[in-house]
C-alpha cells in the first residue's frame, strides 16, 4: 500500500528507506534537539519529526527541517533500527 506526501514546504512523508553503502568521509554530526508529535490525519497515523538548528547556526533553535512517517515507512525505520543497532 502506498501513501503520498501532503505537499507543504520543508515537509516529507518518506515513503521507503534504501540501504546505501558507507563513503570514505562519514563523520558524526553536531547535537542537536528534535521533537515528534503523533497525529491522525484521513484515517491514518502519522508521526512528525522536527528538527532544530544548531547553537553554531544563524538563527540557532529554529525549525530546520521535518519529516513525516506514516504506518508502513515507521515499520521500515523499525527493522533498520533493530539490524543496525542490535535491539531485541
Amino acid at each position: 500500500m502506498e501513501f503520498y506526501a501532503y505537499v507543504e514546504v520543508k515537509m516529507a512523508l518518506i515513503r521507503k528507506f534504501n540501504r546505501k553503502p558507507q563513503r570514505e568521509r562519514m563523520s558524526a554530526h553536531g547535537v542537536i534537539e528534535a521533537d515528534y508529535i503523533p497525529f491522525e490525519r484521513d484515517g491514518r497515523v502519522l508521526l512528525q519529526i522536527d528538527t532544530y538548528g544548531s547553537k553554531g547556526r544563524q538563527n540557532p533553535g529554529k525549525q530546520s527541517q521535518t519529516i513525516q512517517l506514516d504506518r508502513d515507512s515507521a515499520s521500515q525505520l523499525f527493522i533498520i533500527l533493530k539490524q543496525e543497532f542490535g535491539f531485541d
